[in-house]
């Protein structure tokens, strides 16, 4: 299966790339979202897994975010040739405090404006249009709401939250904790979120969107991460005890029960052994 990863070069992207063999679409490799004329070799691909994005959560970005994350989206889609397979990255985050009202967030979730802001917006708006294009293009469409998704370093990238905590670990600077710690998010590897793309672009599912994280078997709060952290590593965590607030929602846990009924995947790698990959360990 012919496949193309837009933000290939990316810090979930290089990962992905790499497990599909794919082609990469992204600034680095000289292509971008942004430039309609040069996405029309996308027609050639059979498999076309979408994770360029602006994530910024900055008031001052909203202008940049929407033009990249919905406008580039929208450049995409009109270049997925009919039948092909395209996944596209959103967020856990167009719930925002709805989510707060479920041990494991469905996706029926409610998605009304809570204060989200730009990139969560985005990739809201974004959705719909996956929805419309791949009706009117004939084209298999997969919408992941993405949880907490972690990976190794790569070069050029800036981790999310997890690989933060690894990287003050391993530098031995001070972190706080939102909340004090007390927040639990379900967490995801890279290398399940590609297991996930495969399922998706090899079943007979024509439209779906799913919630996609680590669910209750991999959540854990972040007092608890970075304790994990600390064992896995030999190192201890600096800590700052100033107070930063907590995040919204401020507990999240996927719901899998709709990706394992229809794509039979859920994930493979745990927690610990998922950790240890961060430091190089199998």
């Amino acid at each position: 299966m012919k496949t193309i990863v837009t933000g290939g070069s990316g810090y979930l992207g290089t990962h992905i790339r790499r497990h599909f063999r794919a082609d990469d679409l992204s600034r680095r490799s000289g292509s971008s979202v942004l430039d309609p004329a040069g996405l029309s070799k996308l027609e050639d691909y059979d498999l076309v897994i979408h994770l360029a994005a602006h994530l910024d959560k900055s008031p001052d970005a909203a202008e940049e975010v929407f033009l990249t994350n919905v406008e580039g989206t929208v450049n995409v889609l009109k270049n997925i040739r009919k039948d092909a397979a395209f996944i596209f990255a959103s967020t856990k985050d167009v719930y925002g405090r709805f989510a707060d009202g479920f041990a494991e967030v469905p996706e029926s979730c409610q998605t009304l404006f809570a204060g989200q802001s730009a990139l969560e917006w985005s990739k809201l708006i974004a959705e719909k249009y996956v929805e419309y294009y791949a009706h009117q293009r004939a084209f298999r469409s997969c919408i992941f709401r993405l949880s907490n998704i972690y990976a190794p370093n790569s070069e050029g990238n800036t981790p999310g939250f997890v690989g933060a905590f690894v990287d003050a670990l391993n530098r031995g600077e001070p972190v706080r904790l939102p909340g004090g710690g007390s927040p639990v998010r379900d967490l995801l590897h890279v290398d399940d979120l590609a297991a996930a793309c495969e399922a998706f672009s090899t079943s007979v599912i024509r439209h779906g969107t799913y919630n996609l994280g680590g669910g209750r078997n991999n959540a854990i709060s972040i007092k608890e991460l970075v304790e994990r952290l600390e064992a896995v590593s030999g190192l201890q965590m600096v800590l700052n005890h100033e107070p930063l607030p907590a995040p919204i929602p401020f507990r999240y846990v996927s719901d899998l029960s709709l990706i394992i009924q229809e794509l039979d995947w859920e994930p493979k790698i745990g927690i610990e052994s998922g950790l240890g990959s961060l430091f190089g360990k199998q």
